[in-house]
């Protein structure tokens, strides 16, 4: 497999696509100096104690508060207040590695909110949701920080290994060089990324992450909340800090400081990867030249075409995501209905997974598949499916068929949808949805005929309109447009033109020259 990554950057937002064989697999965007991404630690202010809901507000700075609950608290939520109390001005500061910290955690299972947080009180938290639609960010205060090889875990002393990691060995040799390095109250998650990482990339990992949290915790000495204490590092870099391997053949962007940003972050985590970092200096626009854009018009669109007249419909609502799997013609023109039907799921499920990914759909998303009466086949169609989610590094759970052929799909929403237009305006509303009533037509017409001949005196008036409404004025002997030449004294022409929109009307001299400009409310405008 050859993976690629596309960096487009704007003024406004950084586009990013990740492609599998030149096939567009995942693409974020990123709006610029917006804040407030996944995994950025904050020192809030507790707004508001919910105690029906277990859970409060905090203040992060965001226009909404953001939401925690009882559960996300983390096992060692008052040894964490400590130390945020402890940096606060006037104090010395405590040293995770110094502290007592109790390893079976300081959190009841069915306790309150209340015995560990209270309004006004300054928390550190860490954002694990972004904004969505009208909810404010998800916080937790269970804090992690995230290395390309480790994922660093304070207030505990547990080396935990990545399941995808089989090798007895190998573990052995991860669990002895984590545990060689970790100061004391310090645990971490070795990542999948560790396997075939030498020693001391490691060690050097463990480190900074380290370093990382000290300079947090200084950090709340110098702000006042709401205030970011440490930010995640760029879309861009995050994607490549969890997914750069052996399989990338190039990291391709658009714009400089960018492309020194992510030379600088590649140099750091393998330097052996930098010379597959290139600046793309072509005049055609990055994501045209590589052939994301059209990929991207097409597969966000509500109707997804797979082989032999096959289709998807996907629709999005704020509930949850449907998808509607079509056979299109085939079942009538082939004899065995089962076996096409099995096709068919197949070549869908193929899509959903990747739709899926693609459009980074979360939370709940239902499936109807073409009916399917053998049970084994029922079971296959399941199996496939969990084969092909396998990839997707979002959390998810899939059920399996239920009686209707409907598959329940769960997961883990962590951003807003990915929403891509994939529709140009509609020339004649204009992209408003409304047209002006065709009944009023024909009033608008004559009130710029009478403007044109009472008052600029023209003698001549051709309208050129849709084939539509020029039968429309010309019907009949007594007309619209005889009534209009004889009530207005002067000659007026009816042209069609089927490039005109349904009920557009230009109004042109014997030259064919434009002489009124009207806008798209039929209110004309003098010409200067």
């Amino acid at each position: 497999m050859n993976r690629e990554l596309f960096v487009n950057v704007t003024s406004t937002e950084i586009n990013i696509a990740l492609c599998e064989d030149r096939v567009l697999v995942e693409l974020n965007r990123e709006v610029a100096h917006t804040g407030f991404a996944v995994g950025d630690i904050y020192l809030g202010k507790v707004h508001k104690i919910m105690p029906g809901l277990n859970a409060a507000f905090v203040n992060i700075g965001h226009e909404r508060d953001a939401f925690i609950h009882y559960q996300d608290l983390g096992t060692h939520i008052n040894s964490l207040n400590k130390i945020v109390k402890s940096y606060q001005p006037g104090n010395r500061g405590l040293r995770l590695d110094t502290m007592k910290i109790d390893p079976a955690g300081e959190v009841e299972k069915g306790g309150k909110i209340t015995s560990h947080l209270q309004v006004g009180q300054l928390v550190m938290v860490q954002i694990a949701k972004e904004a969505i639609s009208t909810k404010g960010p998800r916080l937790t205060a269970d804090i992690s920080l995230a290395g390309r090889n480790i994922v660093l875990i304070p207030f505990t002393s547990k080396v935990l290994i990545s399941q995808k990691i089989r090798s007895n060995e190998e573990k052995k040799r991860l669990k002895r060089v984590a545990a060689g390095v970790l100061p004391k109250n310090f645990g971490v998650i070795i990542r999948t990324a560790a396997v075939n990482a030498s020693d001391l990339d490691i060690e050097q990992d463990i480190l900074a992450a380290v370093e990382k949290w000290r300079k947090t915790c200084q950090q709340i000495r110098k702000r006042t909340a709401p205030a970011l204490l440490m930010g995640e590092m760029n879309r861009a870099n995050t994607i490549i800090r969890d997914t750069l391997d052996g399989t990338f053949s190039q990291i391709c962007v658009d714009d400089e400081a960018m492309y020194n940003e992510i030379c600088t972050y590649v140099r750091a985590v393998d330097a052996e990867k930098e010379r597959i970092v290139k600046l793309y200096r072509g005049t055609v626009p990055i994501f045209d030249n590589f052939d994301i854009s059209r990929q991207i018009k097409s597969l966000f669109a509500k109707y997804v075409s797979l082989k032999r007249g096959a289709y998807l419909i996907m629709e999005s609502t704020e509930a949850m995501h449907v998808i509607d799997v079509n056979s299109g013609n085939r079942t009538k023109a082939e004899d065995n209905q089962e076996q096409t039907a099995m096709e068919v799921n197949l070549a869908a499920a193929t899509e959903i997974a990747r739709q899926i990914r693609l459009r980074d759909w979360g939370g709940i998303v239902i499936v109807d598949f073409i009916d399917l009466h053998k049970s084994q086949n029922r079971q296959l169609l399941y199996e496939e499916m969990q084969r092909l989610m396998a990839t997707d590094k979002a959390k998810h759970t899939i059920l399996p068929l239920s009686k209707f052929g409907l598959m329940q799909i769960t997961r883990q929403r962590i951003r807003p949808v990915a929403v891509h237009n994939t529709e140009d305006i509609c020339p004649t509303c204009g992209g408003s949805g409304r047209v002006e009533p065709t009944v009023l037509l024909d009033r608008k017409i004559e009130n710029q005929i009478s403007l044109l001949t009472l008052e600029r005196k023209h003698r001549f008036v051709r309208l050129v309109v849709s084939p539509y409404v020029a039968a429309f004025l010309k019907k009949g002997f007594w007309s619209l447009r005889r009534k209009w030449s004889w009530r207005y004294k002067a000659r007026i022409k009816v042209v069609a033109d089927q490039s005109v929109g349904m009920i557009d009307v230009h109004y042109q001299d014997k030259e064919g020259r434009d002489i009124l400009n009207v806008s798209k409310s039929g209110n004309s405008k003098k010409k200067r």
